[in-house]
């Protein structure tokens, strides 16, 4: 016996998103079968509007619901720090913290030559221009302890070089090599931020 053609072909859909596999996928959809029909246009409502309120802010390249973002767009933070992250939730992460008054800049991946990703697929150019117009004075280098985030931050850290008054740092070693920064906790984020270290 198969499934019924809807429920396949929402099960295909659920297999389609990262870390969800055909059995993951099946017992999303029963759970969501057993839910009531208006809880389910709620979600189907959030779904079918998320790439209508969502953009890119042209100066982090965060995903906002305004341009600039609000962090971008805050008075109070400090435009003269750039924290350099690989992905707008790896930036979220670093903002539970609550110990971050600077800016980001979100490079939109890490360097990977056997992913086809080199850096001119990356924000680079754009965090150079904005470097300069910024008149920054330290960027904090936020990539995650594994190949890719280590290859990209020796990278811009020779890319840097071209502005010397700038101050390179990078996060403290409190995070375990290979691990994804998004996953980190608070603290451990914490104590990585408060013990960021100068490259030279």
């Amino acid at each position: 016996m198969t499934f019924p053609p809807s429920i396949k072909n929402l099960i295909e859909q659920f297999s389609t998103l990262p870390g969800i596999g055909p059995k993951t996928a099946e017992r999303l959809v029963y759970y969501l079968l057993k839910k009531p029909k208006s809880d389910l246009s709620t979600f189907g409502d959030a779904l079918e509007h998320i790439k209508d309120k969502i953009t890119t802010c042209q100066k982090c390249f965060n995903f906002s619901e305004s341009n600039p973002c609000e962090i971008c767009g805050d008075k109070r933070r400090n435009p003269a720090v750039v924290c350099i992250v690989e992905k707008p939730q790896d930036l979220f992460a670093l903002e539970k913290t609550n110990e971050y008054a600077g800016t980001y800049h979100v490079l939109g991946g890490v360097i990977d030559a056997l992913e086809g990703v080199t850096p001119e697929k990356l924000k680079i150019r754009e965090l150079g221009l904005r470097l300069k117009q910024d008149k920054v004075k330290e960027v904090i280098l936020a990539m995650n302890s594994d190949l890719p985030g280590e290859t990209t931050i020796l990278y811009l850290t020779k890319f840097l070089k071209q502005f010397p008054d700038i101050k390179i740092t990078r996060l403290a070693q409190g995070l375990p090599t290979g691990s994804d920064l998004e996953y980190a906790d608070e603290v451990t984020l914490s104590n990585a931020l408060k013990g960021r270290s100068e490259l030279v």
